[in-house]
């Protein structure tokens, strides 16, 4: 008796998208897009895996900021393609800043890398890899971060003149989304579980002169303020100059917008800032941080701050030190200056040894870290909205509405006397703390 054959579907075989991110929170949301868009195109997709497959395809998102940065990704991009001669991976391919800014050179000297793409490559990364960019995903995408939490870019690219700044040689023009395309990705998060959204771009409050004519950060933090599930709006990149005064309205009237505010001011030195193309003065600067503290009591503000740039003398340096002391940052981040080709400041010497640039990063984050110290001891005996971010060893670790993660203060809550869930919100009274450390209970 004979049987029939029957002819079985053939399964075609994709190989795993193995997505690595260097750098900023920036390339980390365009990461989730690209791995968004290859879930949508039914590929097996992960992030940072740490045992790699020799059928692996390897995706680079890489950074070209400042020297380390840069030196990192190409460390990275030597890696895989060692590898990838060894034939433990599959196909190697680059995205990101460094590309973008350095292709050609990248090409000429990793020449085992299959394809180099920039930021704003999306769908041609997409089609080299036998995906079809889907529009309908637009605003879906694989978080990277806990679910509860979530970067949220609002715009790319800057307009800014910054001498010492590559950004808009990487990421061009300023370029707003949409307010209806923005409340509809929030929705999206939302629903998925995503209780915080961190607001980002080059430069925030740029937001909406290029698609409106006006700034309009006020109305998407009202509009995104009104998406249910939302508890914890974080504002990150702040420009000073031109600085909309109507987002601190915004703030005052929404309880989840947070009472945070990240404006790297990069200097205070007149002669500094000048030289640097930030469009400000000193005194404008005093008088901007005094409005925002005035006009909301309790903010938390970060800045960031640049040492070493060309012709920083001592005495620029020790005003920049003086005002620190002073104004008392809440959160305080220092770099040192880094010379960038094709930026307006590469034209200038570089002039400060690599070595004083360092020391003077090193005095203002001591003069930081005591500043951080007395502000932390203020808040023994309060307490304060936790948000937990993860357990690590014998602690859940959560955040403050006055905290951004990864560089801001943590609460450390003792795991042997407590239970909190991750992603969860507590209340939490402070009971001891140190520079950059609050401890404490959860209460009822």
């Amino acid at each position: 008796m004979r049987t029939k054959s029957i002819n079985k579907p053939t399964i075609i075989h994709k190989p795993r998208v193995n997505v690595i991110t260097l750098g900023c929170s920036k390339n980390t949301y365009d990461s989730e897009v690209l791995m968004g868009q290859l879930k949508g195109n039914l590929f097996d997709v992960v992030h940072e895996a740490e045992q790699v497959r020799n059928d692996d395809i390897i995706v680079i998102n890489t950074c070209g900021f400042i020297d380390n940065a840069k030196q990192e990704s190409i460390d990275t991009i030597l890696q895989y393609s060692e590898l990838k001669e060894q034939g433990k991976v599959g196909k190697v391919i680059v995205t990101g800043c460094l590309s973008e800014r350095y292709k050609p050179e990248l090409e000429a000297e990793i020449t085992n890398v299959d394809a180099y793409f920039g930021t704003n490559d999306l769908q041609n990364l997409l089609s080299t890899l036998g995906a079809n960019y889907r529009h309908e995903l637009i605003g879906e995408r694989l978080l990277t971060t806990p679910s509860h939490f979530a970067y949220f870019k609002i715009a790319e690219g800057c307009n800014r003149p910054c001498s010492f700044c590559a950004i808009p040689l990487m990421r061009g023009k300023h370029v707003t989304k949409p307010i209806d395309e923005l409340v509809k990705e929030a929705q999206y998060l939302a629903k998925n579980g995503t209780k915080e959204l961190i607001l980002i771009a080059q430069d925030l409050t740029y937001y909406g002169l290029d698609l409106y004519g006006k700034r309009n950060l006020d109305e998407l933090l009202r509009r995104i303020s009104d998406v249910n599930g939302i508890e914890w709006i974080r504002l990150q990149y702040a420009y000073p100059s031109g600085f909309p005064m109507e987002i601190l309205d915004a703030m005052n009237e929404r309880e989840n917008i947070c009472k945070y505010m990240d404006m790297p001011l990069q200097h205070i030195s007149d002669n500094m800032l000048k030289s640097m193309r930030r469009g400000i003065t000193k005194q404008k600067t005093i008088d901007l941080v005094n409005t925002i503290r005035d006009k909301v009591p309790g903010i938390a503000m970060r800045t960031t701050l640049i040492t070493g740039y060309p012709g920083e003398t001592q005495q620029d340096f020790e005003e920049m030190q003086q005002w620190v002391e002073e104004t008392k940052f809440d959160r305080l981040g220092c770099f040192t200056y880094s010379h960038e080709e094709k930026t307006h400041a590469h034209s200038l010497i570089d002039d400060v040894p690599d070595e004083v640039k360092q020391q003077r990063a090193d005095a203002i984050m001591e003069i930081q870290q005591g500043i951080s110290f007395d502000k932390n001891q203020e808040k023994i005996g309060n307490t304060y909205k936790v948000l937990i971010d993860k357990k690590d060893g014998n602690y859940f670790v959560g955040r403050t509405e006055f905290d951004s993660p990864e560089v801001d203060n943590e609460v450390l809550i003792d795991a042997s006397k407590h239970y909190a869930t991750i992603g969860s919100f507590v209340n939490v009274k402070i009971d001891s703390a140190e520079d950059f450390d609050l401890y404490g209970q959860i209460v009822k």
